[in-house]
């Protein structure tokens, strides 16, 4: 009876964190407008289910698209077929993005607002996915511990609101490891079928997830062979480890490729393959691509591997970026570490170094380490891979997942790392249980958790501009990184209405992200370049710029950056008159 009365306890505490973080998503995006990549996924996934036609933003797999876009098909919308970013153009997804959201007569805030709410339905089922694994894997209070994290996690509601792949990606990951690892203890045909269905929709979450294939390679042949330790046992798994990639490729990835290039021209599929991939220096694979982009049967297949081979191509080419007062469009290789520690809430790296503690403190209990007669250190390794197969595997899909971001040219946004984040919160509620008995640790442990939630709840509705003390708070975040880290374009709406609270008949925009000024400025709405002189800019205005090209045009070039930079430092000498959200800066000219 006490049993069930504590799992009717967990369960209710665990609906209302999950009834707490669906409301919070869906009244913080209420007023963000479109961000910079949700211009491409919306219409590409409209795209998808009215036309079956893929030539719009292939660098991303379909599904997310497709989710996102399923509330609009009975909204009537008008679809700009004969607009040349569709007929001519060569993925012209950002032109056609601004056509059909803000040019063909339709409501481009109904549209978004609608296209985010399966994402939000995505973040929930992550959520009690994640919670559901826990309480297997380490018990009830471990399970709401890694719940409580994720419902007040600033990153995750920042980016599970939002039409993008993600936090679709994180939940791929987790998703296809528990069946992986069900497959793993249990090789029966079901669990085999159901593992190779799972690793298939993976697939067509996020191109990043291609990295499963290593993961879950490494970790079926030391499996297999702590298991029996047979070579035997080894190419069993292996074989069986193909066969499921079989599975999810032929029931899964080739069939919804195929009908989403069913009304895609061959002879435009051809072309369009063919003029992406002319700068590809991956030879074997692009002229498969190109082969396969109008034969029947292949299409599908070498539609998939386009969009591989770009997202690929972009991680290793880089991206311009700003960070800590440079611009480089090669990468830091510490970017990411960088980013993790300011992004994410400051009490969860003390929780972090709680549980890391924890864990050294079992390992020298149990190892005996500092005692006369220890146990040796790589038999008790063994041991703990046996008996903790599933956090091992964590470990080792956190390795490579971070070594790769790492290694990538790729620095755009902590969101690159957020797959990672689920079995973080899952290993530092491990090791935290380490503390369970000690009274004083859980007072810590539980003041650490009300900063945490007060951290994330304090800058509501700002939660993709979210940075923890470490930089002073939200406020100051945008001096250290920008793009989809503080400023996505978000905060056109709030612009609009100032421009009109203000009776501001006239203002000057440089703008950063997915809506389009025009649509919501009309008239008042007049553009500048950053770029221009400082001269030219006519006095007695405002100007507003986003917080990605200010300081875009702030920072410093590093070594083999050859693009304009430093045009901005002018409005060093202007306060600004206001701050729009926290994305947008409004400076009076005089």
């Amino acid at each position: 009876m006490a049993s069930i009365h504590s799992s009717k306890t967990t369960n209710i505490i665990a609906a209302i964190l999950l009834a707490i973080m669906l409301v919070t998503a869906v009244f913080s995006m209420k007023d963000d407008s479109t961000t910079m990549d949700e211009l491409a996924h919306i219409p590409a996934g409209y795209s998808y289910l009215t036309q079956k036609d893929f030539r719009l933003n292939p660098e991303h797999p379909p599904l997310v698209k497709d989710l996102a876009a399923a509330p609009l098909l009975g909204l009537n919308l008008n679809f700009p077929e004969d607009h040349t970013s569709w007929q001519n153009g060569i993925n012209n997804q950002w032109f056609f993005g601004t056509q059909f959201l803000n040019h063909s007569g339709n409501d481009a805030d109904q549209i978004t607002f609608l296209a985010r709410l399966p994402m939000i339905l995505l973040l929930i089922f992550l959520a009690w996915f994640l919670f559901f694994w826990t309480k297997q894997l380490a018990g009830s209070k471990a399970a709401l511990f890694v719940l409580f994290l994720f419902s007040f996690s600033p990153t995750f509601l920042a980016h599970g609101r939002l039409v993008t792949t993600d936090v679709a990606a994180a939940l791929g990951i987790v998703l296809a490891t528990y069946f992986w690892l069900k497959f793993l203890k249990e090789p029966t045909k079901k669990n085999i079928f159901i593992a190779g269905i799972i690793f298939g929709i993976a697939m067509l979450l996020k191109y990043s997830l291609v990295l499963l294939i290593p993961f879950f390679g490494i970790i079926t042949i030391i499996y297999a062979a702590l298991k029996t330790g047979s070579l035997k046992q080894i190419v069993k798994y292996t074989g069986l480890a193909i066969l499921i990639a079989v599975i999810g490729v032929v029931f899964v990835i080739w069939p919804v490729y195929g009908l989403h290039t069913w009304n895609y021209p061959p002879e435009k599929q051809l072309s369009d393959t063919t003029s992406i991939l002319e700068s590809n220096n991956l030879p074997v694979l692009k002229d498969f691509c190109v082969w396969a982009a109008d034969k029947p049967g292949f299409r599908s297949l070498g539609h998939y591997l386009l969009g591989l081979l770009m997202a690929t191509q972009r991680t290793v080419g880089g991206n311009t970026v700003y960070f800590m007062g440079m611009i480089s469009a090669a990468g830091w290789w510490y970017y990411f570490p960088v980013v993790y520690i300011l992004k994410i809430p400051l009490s969860f790296h003390f929780l972090t170094l709680l549980a890391l503690f924890g864990i050294i403190y079992k390992v020298f209990k149990r190892t005996g380490l500092g005692q006369t007669c220890p146990r040796p250190v790589l038999s008790w390794l063994k041991d703990w891979v046996v008996i903790h197969f599933v956090e091992f595997s964590m470990l080792i899909f956190l390795a490579i997942y971070w070594f790769t971001s790492i290694s990538g040219n790729l620095n755009i946004g902590v969101r690159h790392i957020l797959p990672t984040f689920p079995f973080i919160y899952i290993l530092v509620a491990i090791g935290i249980k380490n503390f369970i008995a000690h009274r004083i640790a859980i007072i810590g442990i539980i003041l650490l958790l009300v900063w945490y939630a007060v951290s994330s709840l304090m800058t509501y509705p700002y939660y993709l501009s979210y940075f923890n003390e470490l930089t002073g708070g939200t406020k100051n975040g945008y001096k250290y990184v920008v793009d989809s880290n503080y400023d996505w374009g978000q905060d056109l709406k709030r612009l609009k209405k100032w421009t009109d609270e203000n009776n501001v008949e006239k203002i000057y925009i440089e703008y950063f992200g997915g809506s389009d000024t025009k649509y919501y400025l009309k008239e008042k709405f007049r553009p500048w370049q950053g770029t221009k002189p400082a001269s030219e800019f006519p006095k007695g205005n405002y100007l507003a710029v986003s917080a990605t090209l200010l300081q875009g045009g702030r920072g410093d070039a590093t070594s083999g950056f050859d693009q304009s930079t430093n045009h901005y430092r002018w409005l060093n000498n202007y306060g600004p008159a206001t701050r729009i959200g926290t994305s947008i800066f409004v400076y009076y000219i005089d």
